[in-house]
């Protein structure tokens, strides 16, 4: 019966581009439904890091060290293509500030866990996405504020100190929380530990995609005016800025003689962003910038829209 009603779960956590779409439409024609959850972004994002680090274990750690040099590329290819790539579009597109920094912000994140479904409908490398993910997400906590800083500072000044709190208190003391907890499972028999694993693998998606799906929705809901009036350039400049990381991901690795399937991985991998991230970073620390967070809610429909069409045409093909 756990198996039915976790495949049941996972499969309803796979159609979670379904469910923001169907998200964002309803908070845009209802958004006073959705804006009680602005005040909560942040923590639910902490649960969401929660989610994550109860799926590791200590042996994933171990998994780097049987394939440092791909998984080194795929981490340089996160953290190089996907920053400037957001700085490129922001200069040619000539966003203004607050729209700007959200979109710099989110291109300095780490991977989405969303990458990892989309790998896995792709028929693609999906442990080899797991440990990009998580590799990412922990180097995250220092190189989100050090390329924020950096990029984002040109427009104003940036609290990377700040940012780096927040990074620790929002990703990593979760991450490993999570993981600490997963561990302690070990300890315990073996029918509770099926029993208790079961039930978070079968709970874990749905509650990161409902997440998700409030978050974004309450900052489309927010931000309603503001994205009518802004329109078409902020969604041109979100497309090419997750289009150029999918694009030079894929190029990147092919360059460098992986093949197909480690291809797709990383293109997957950098093309989609930690957005929910980007968002509660955004709303934290830019509060004085009402829009600073409305490129993160457009890049969690963005790279989820496209990330499903590219695993529609490669998982039809081996």
């Amino acid at each position: 019966m756990l198996n039915v009603w976790q495949t049941a779960c996972i499969k309803i956590a796979e159609w979670f581009s379904l469910w923001i779409v169907a998200g964002c439409a309803w908070a845009w024609w209802q958004p006073e439904l959705w804006l009680w959850f602005q005040p909560y972004i942040t923590a639910g994002l902490g649960v969401i890091m929660l989610g994550m680090g109860l799926t590791l274990r200590l042996s994933d750690f171990s998994d780097i060290f049987r394939m440092p040099k791909i998984i080194a590329v795929g981490i340089l290819a996160q953290f190089v293509i996907m920053p400037l790539s957001a700085y490129l579009w922001v200069k040619v597109l000539e966003l203004e500030t607050s729209l700007a920094i959200g979109l710099i912000l989110v291109g300095a994140c780490p991977g989405g866990t969303a990458s990892n479904v989309i790998t896995y409908l792709a028929r693609a490398n999906v442990a080899l996405s797991v440990l990009l993910t998580m590799c990412s997400t922990f180097l995250a906590v220092v190189l989100t504020p050090l390329l924020t800083e950096w990029l984002a500072g040109a427009y104003v000044p940036v609290d990377g100190w700040g940012l780096f709190r927040s990074m620790v208190l929002v990703v990593l003391i979760p991450l490993i929380a999570g993981l600490a907890i997963n561990t302690a499972l070990d300890r315990i028999q073996q029918h509770k530990r099926y029993v208790v694993r079961g039930a978070i693998n079968a709970i874990g998606p749905i509650v990161s995609v409902g997440v998700i799906v409030l978050v974004v929705g309450s900052i489309v809901a927010g931000n309603k005016a503001a994205i009518a009036q802004i329109g078409a350039t902020l969604f041109g400049a979100v497309f090419l800025f997750h289009a150029t990381g999918f694009v030079l991901g894929y190029i990147a690795m092919k360059w460098l003689g992986y093949g197909t399937t480690e291809c797709r991985t990383v293109s997957i991998e950098v093309g989609m962003q930690n957005s929910g991230l980007g968002a509660s970073l955004a709303k934290t620390h830019f509060a004085d910038m009402a829009t600073a967070p409305v490129p993160a809610a457009i890049s969690a429909v963005m790279h989820c829209l496209i990330g499903s069409a590219l695993a529609g045409i490669w998982g039809r093909r081996r």
